[in-house]
């Protein structure tokens, strides 16, 4: 082929053994456009082929997945008939770039993953992981991230119902956006991304592609340059909503045999990957394709990654009645090729065959790579930290509003009050509170969604940082009153060719195993981010996860914020000395190290299901975990919530920092009428969990004795440092 001499692949990111892998499927050279369609789909991106090793010990059955990993979304049933799509997907490198139209895209092409199974979004969700807030670099990237969050989710009508922010300088060059989408459709209505039926038409439909986002896959699987950078893609989220309407009218018709979206290497992609699927092949003619750019090539077709498209196989004969349904929505659908029988991606010009790869070849002959894993060096110094003799604090209240005003904890309603939480008026409970709740309309039914994972936890031991993110994701969940279905997750790491990067991958999943086998919630998909490092420095190790729950009667939903004067407050679980990890550690001592809180499982199963029967029996008005920040942020923030103070009585003989601000696992603090305390004595002694009286809801300061402290702040003092931090950062 031309340029030969110059090794054109590893340009494109591939290497020499894999160009001799392509040419062995081949049985020849490939030519330009069969050589970028291959760097496209073995990236690490579309292909997996450094993570694929690792990703098959996730536990993926159980009686309620319909659908499980290989799909766009996975698929939960939530009983009568109905069931929830759900995916949790990285747009991190675009992002980076350009905040605003990188963090848009991230939604519609997650939107997309859902909506192509056949169901209706009702919610998304986001997190993101950005550098400090006293630069105005990461403060520009914030704004233009929530902006185009915003924009798009608002444009497109389905309610941001939560998520997560944490701001930590290893994100500083490298922040993260993970955006998560939720929807719900009828079990007979589940479509999925395959081609078959030899004849059957291959159409383009929604928007016109154009030469935005070409090798957009290559430049998400390698370390972040702004050199490398591809032309990145915008979205039009008034395209996207009739797009959405579209599709979901053409499924609900019964003419769809499959349907993808053109994401990430587009028409490449969608096209293999559902020829793949179907264990067919097809052919497509890309002078057909509409584009909106002039002269566009068949390389730049091919890999476009414009926004706003889909490909769907419908059945042959029904041509007219999809272009139909596009047209009544002011789109095109245009039929670009055919099904066949003989297992090739075919590519023509006119009557030109440009490209002729076999469709496996694309997809499940990649090379996968079983990596080196080495345990990092770092860790033996962090984790062997002395932390038995620090000081202690002279002022436990300054301490406790200097943590209210740290980004990380501090109220991220000027995020999130941008977003439209209302569309649809389906949402029961939006941002700020443990969970979201979304009620499913003409059922007593409810779904309960959160996203979580403490980073700084995962850098210090992977293995149980894994093992935290899911139980914590589920223990939020747990405290609005839904019963944990199953988790879909984000990967974000750096790059897995370092050993010692690959082991915090290899660890941090076998944590995340053991908590999904556990707390009985498999793994339904996700994805895969990998090469987050710039300039060989790499982001904090972040396996952030997505958590859906059913609540059975929507009525009995639990808030987090103390609600009844005179109510009596338990702590479900046990206080322990531990600091490794927390918070105040980074804070007060600029220290992260030690181990993380010590995290057992059958006590972490045991709290969940207690407090699941607490709620369902009516026995409690609020519940709240314990996480960053400790007891003393999370007491804060139940007053907070519903302007109720608190006066608590601590008598466990601790240090007084770890007994206030230590993030000891498997705690939840509750709200309960006295005449329902015996009650919730006996259900805590039945599931084994210590249950302790710490003090009474009333008025307007929150007080915390100790044997050797107290803290007495009144509640305006806390609400202007919790919610006031963020937005004065944000000023400029």
């Amino acid at each position: 082929m031309a340029n030969n001499n110059k090794k054109p692949w590893l340009e494109l990111g591939l290497t020499d053994y894999e160009y001799e892998r392509i040419k062995e499927i081949l049985g020849r050279e490939p030519n330009e456009l069969e050589l970028g369609m291959f760097s496209a789909m073995w990236s690490e991106h579309c292909s997996y082929k450094n993570s694929r090793p690792v990703l098959k010990t996730f536990p993926t059955k159980g009686p309620q997945v319909l659908q499980g990993p290989g799909e766009n979304a996975g698929v939960l049933d939530i009983g009568d008939g109905l069931a929830v799509a759900f995916k949790l997907e990285s747009h991190n490198h675009p992002s980076a770039i350009e905040p605003y139209h990188g963090a848009a895209t991230g939604i519609g092409g997650i939107v997309r993953d859902v909506f192509t199974m056949g169901a209706r979004p009702i919610a998304l969700l986001n997190s993101l992981r950005l550098g400090s807030l006293d630069s105005s670099k990461t403060r520009n990237l914030f704004k233009g991230m929530v902006e185009g969050m915003a924009d798009y989710g608002n444009g497109i009508e389905v309610p941001a119902v939560g998520g997560e922010v944490y701001f930590h300088p290893s994100y500083e060059e490298n922040p993260l956006v993970n955006a998560m989408c939720v929807g719900l459709l009828e079990h007979k209505d589940l479509a999925k991304g395959v081609a078959r039926g030899v004849g059957n038409p291959v159409m383009a439909v929604g928007a016109k592609t154009g030469r935005d986002g070409i090798h957009g896959a290559s430049f998400a699987s390698e370390e972040l340059s702004e050199t490398t950078a591809p032309r990145i893609p915008t979205g039009d989220p008034v395209v996207e909503k009739r797009l959405m309407e579209a599709c979901l009218e053409l499924i609900k018709a019964g003419y769809v045999v499959g349907m993808q979206d053109m994401g990430a290497a587009g028409l490449t992609s969608s096209s293999c990957e559902m020829a793949s699927r179907g264990d067919s092949g097809v052919e497509i003619d890309v002078a057909l394709v509409p584009c909106r750019e002039e002269g566009m090539t068949p390389y730049e077709i091919m890999l476009s990654e414009s926004q706003e498209r889909m490909l769907v196989v419908p059945k042959k004969g029904k041509e007219k009645e999809v272009q139909d349904i596009f047209k009544k929505w002011g789109l095109e659908a245009v039929v670009i090729g055919r099904v066949t029988d003989d297992g090739l991606v075919r590519i023509k010009e006119g009557e030109k065959v440009v490209a002729e790869i076999p469709a496996k070849g694309l997809t499940e002959l990649c090379p996968v790579y079983e990596r080196e894993a080495q345990k990092p060096s770092y860790l033996d110094k962090v984790q062997v930290s002395d932390l038995e003799n620090l000081s202690e604090p002279s002022d436990y209240g300054k301490v406790l509003l200097d943590l209210l005003a740290r980004p990380t904890i501090a109220s991220k309603k000027w995020a999130y009050e941008k977003f439209d939480l209302q569309a649809g008026n389906n949402t029961v409970v939006g941002p700020g509170s443990n969970a979201a709740v979304v009620r499913i309309k003409d059922t007593k039914k409810g779904i309960a969604l959160s996203v979580d994972c403490n980073s700084r936890y995962v850098y210090l031991d992977p293995f149980m940082g894994g093992m935290i993110a899911v139980s914590e994701a589920a223990r939020n969940v747990v405290c609005a009153g839904a019963r944990p279905l199953g988790i879909t997750n984000c990967l974000n790491f750096g790059n897995p060719e370092k050993p010692q990067v690959y082991w915090q991958l290899k660890e941090a999943v076998r944590g995340m195993s053991a908590a999904c086998e556990k707390l009985n919630t498999p793994v339904t998909g996700g994805n895969v981010s990998l090469y987050n490092e710039t300039k060989g420095k790499s982001i904090f190790p972040t396996p952030t996860v997505g958590m859906v729950g059913l609540i059975e009667d929507v009525s009995k939903v639990c808030t987090l914020g103390f609600k009844k004067e005179g109510d009596l407050i338990f702590l479900l679980g046990e206080n322990t000395d531990e600091l490794g990890g927390s918070e105040f550690l980074a804070m007060y001592h600029g220290l992260e190290e030690g181990r993380p809180p010590y995290l057992d499982l059958n006590k972490e199963k045991s709290l969940q299901e207690c407090t699941l029967n607490l709620i369902e029996e009516g026995l409690i008005n609020s519940a709240h975990d314990c996480s960053e920040g400790g007891l003393a942020v999370a007491l804060a923030e139940c007053c907070i919530a519903e302007g109720q103070g608190a006066e608590i009585t601590l008598k466990e003989e601790l240090r007084a920092s770890a007994l206030l601000f230590g993030e000891a696992q498997s705690r939840i603090i509750i709200s309960v009428s006295p005449d329902k305390k015996q009650k919730v004595l006996e259900i805590g002694k039945k599931y084994s969990v210590p249950v302790t009286q710490i003090g009474v809801v009333g008025g307007k300061s929150l007080i915390i004795k100790g044997n050797d402290f107290a803290i007495d702040l009144f509640l305006k003092e806390l609400e202007e440092k919790y919610k006031g931090a963020i937005p004065c950062l944000m000023k400029d």
